[in-house]
Formats: structure tokens, sequence, C-alpha cells
């Protein structure tokens, strides 16, 4: 199990609010607990619902698209650690402890692809 960024509302969301909210943002479901985004033809993971959405990112292209997730639901996104992620100004942030650090540029991360992080 990887680090999990999970999507936090004010009020709770039901499953049947998630699915009529997230098709006209282009995103899809995947079995009876996945959430998609399509890119190079290809649907590829963003989240699982668990009564809740949580993701487990493995790079970039899908910090951003948590991100795109959250802001369709009204929600945050935030890491296990307390730590919140944003776009501020097209970059993508993460604040953590008073200080922000850049992850990069969200349309160009969106537009590379679900390319995976390597070691």
């Amino acid at each position: 199990m990887g680090y999990e960024l999970r999507v936090v509302r004010e009020s709770p969301l039901a499953f049947a609010e998630l699915a009529k909210a997230i098709a006209p943002a282009g995103f899809g479901l995947r079995g009876s607990d996945e959430i998609v985004a399509g890119h190079g033809g290809g649907a590829h993971a963003v989240a699982r619902w668990q009564g809740h959405l949580v993701g487990e990112p493995g790079s970039d292209w899908q910090v951003a698209q948590l991100l795109r997730l959250s802001a369709v639901l009204g929600a945050r996104l935030v890491g296990e650690d307390g730590e919140v992620y944003a776009v501020r100004d097209g970059v993508i942030e993460v604040l953590s402890n008073g200080s922000a650090m850049e992850i990069g540029k969200f349309d160009e991360i969106i537009e590379a692809g679900p390319s995976a992080w390597t070691p």
C-alpha cells in the first residue's frame, strides 16, 4: 500500500452523487469502486471509493487528476500527514507546516500523462 491522498469534503458524499458529479468532468467508473481518467486512449486509475475517495498516486499526473476530482466535488486533497495539495496560479503545490513546495505546472503534468515515478 502506497501513500494515500484523501478527497475531503465538509459534507459527506453518497456514491450515487459521486457517480453523477464525475461524468461531466471526464471521469468514469470501473467496477464498483474505482474512479478512472482517460489518457492516450486508455483509462487510468485515479482513486477508489471506500465510503470516501482515496488515491495512491504513482505519478504527478495522478496527483493532478486527484486535484481535478477534488475541485469537481467541492473538496480538498489532503495527504496522510495533513499536508494539503492545491493549484495556485496554474502550479500544483503541497502546503505543509506553513510552507509550500511546488510539484509542477498543472497543464503540463496533465498533458504528460500517467508516467510512473521512478526511484
